[in-house]
């Protein structure tokens, strides 16, 4: 299989996402949609992942502000916890836990890229509005008016995975909106690749190769991009569920430096991710 991309595709999708079965050739179907918002005053991330059909579903806040993360994973009856769908996200959770979020969802950018002997699909949108409140169990409520980044996943990877990803959104020097979603390890080819930079005013277009800081201190790319980052806020964990291993360090921050393709940041925010799964 050739890597395909929406933006710069010839005729169909390359892989029918309907009726997949749990595994195929030996690998586990993954499949997950990630929401995230990112501003001055709160960082958050709701998330909903199944692996061979089983669910796990997460949340987390950065209350900038109060310098205070709050989060949980849910592994008993996620899916009644966290809802995503098209435009919303609703979460109910203990202590009196909600997240309303309303999203002014775009196409996105499709690629399928073939990874081992499998297929990976994916969608992302960066410079998403988003809207609504959050309360949390202490009771205090937050206002949410944001840009933010929504990943959806498909497919059959490699029983081991590894990737490193930087997901933000700010403002350039000139004063346009800017999203981006840079990777290396999954989806990455040199060409078609789900590394993507959104600029108010323009066409999306595809980011260079990236190198990240082993510390997720930066990112650069082939094509100018040089991002710095600072962690304030870092969610971490380490499961081991019988066949499934996952460990992830994924901290919320600021970005400052140049964006692929030469614009400057003003401000920006969002999220690094390291993460290795055996799956």
């Amino acid at each position: 299989m050739e890597p395909w991309r929406s933006d710069a595709a010839r005729g169909v999708r390359p892989v029918d996402l309907s009726g997949l079965p749990a595994r195929r050739d030996g690998r586990a179907l993954k499949r997950w949609r990630y929401v995230g918002a990112f501003g001055p005053d709160a960082m958050l991330c709701v998330g909903l992942a199944h692996v061979g059909g089983i669910p796990q579903a997460w949340w987390a806040v950065w209350d900038r502000a109060a310098g205070a993360l709050h989060e949980r994973t849910i592994l008993l009856r996620p899916r009644a916890a966290v809802r995503l769908r098209p435009g919303r996200v609703t979460v109910r959770d203990r202590g009196g836990v909600a997240l309303d979020l309303a999203l002014d969802e775009g196409p996105g950018v499709e690629t399928v890229c073939p990874h081992g002997g499998g297929w990976i699909w994916t969608r992302k949108q960066a410079g998403v509005p988003v809207r609504g409140r959050v309360r949390l169990a202490s009771g205090r409520e937050l206002a949410i008016d944001a840009r933010g980044v929504v990943d959806d996943t498909v497919g059959y990877h490699a029983r081991r995975t590894a990737w490193r990803w930087a997901a933000g959104v700010g403002r350039t020097a000139d004063g346009r909106l800017a999203g981006w979603n840079l990777v290396s390890g999954v989806n990455d080819p040199p060409q078609r690749s789900e590394r993507t930079v959104w600029l108010e005013g323009a066409a999306p277009f595809e980011a260079g190769p990236c190198a990240f800081a082993d510390d997720l201190s930066g990112v650069r790319t082939a094509d100018g991009g040089d991002l710095a980052f600072r962690a304030e806020a870092v969610r971490e964990r380490h499961d081991e569920l019988l066949l499934v291993r996952s460990d992830y360090v994924q901290p919320f921050g600021t970005f400052a430096g140049t964006l692929p393709g030469g614009p400057a940041l003003a401000e920006g925010y969002g999220v690094m991710e390291d993460h290795r799964a055996r799956w």
